[in-house]
């Protein structure tokens, strides 16, 4: 299904409403591929900009709720728990250089670090630079 101003829809309906597994492909060049409730992102699925970022995890009522992974072009990704479209609980930040370190976030904001920079290898990573991780970045 085509909507006059551009975005288009494929997948399942019920009661005349996007609902079941299916992709919408906003004008803008946003897509969400996933599962839809009652016209809304609602279940697990992957949403993607034009700019290269991407979100996989749960949704509720078009908002990012659960956990899921946000990616950032430039690498750097958050790997935690959200509520109401933002960081919220424990999380895992990478940086560009792939430094990760453990923190709590509270409606978008970190709280807090709960470990040090260390590396997937296991290795200490020293210095670790923040790289901005405290804030969700937009989606629209």
């Amino acid at each position: 299904f085509t909507w006059p101003e551009g975005s288009s829809y494929k997948g399942e309906f019920q009661n005349n409403e996007i609902h079941g597994n299916g992709t919408y492909i906003w004008n803008d060049g946003r897509v969400f591929s996933g599962q839809w409730a009652n016209n809304r992102m609602s279940g697990t699925g992957t949403f993607s900009w034009r700019d290269g970022r991407k979100y996989v995890g749960s949704y509720l009522n078009d908002k990012k709720d659960g956990t899921g992974t946000f990616t950032w072009p430039d690498g750097r990704e958050y790997v935690g728990e959200w509520k109401d479209g933002k960081q919220h609980g424990i999380g895992v930040f990478r940086t560009a250089k792939a430094d990760l370190r453990r923190g709590e976030w509270k409606d978008g904001t970190r709280i807090r670090w709960i470990s040090e920079a260390y590396r997937e290898d296991g290795k200490d990573a020293g210095a670790f630079q923040e790289d901005n991780p405290t804030n969700e970045p937009p989606i629209s």
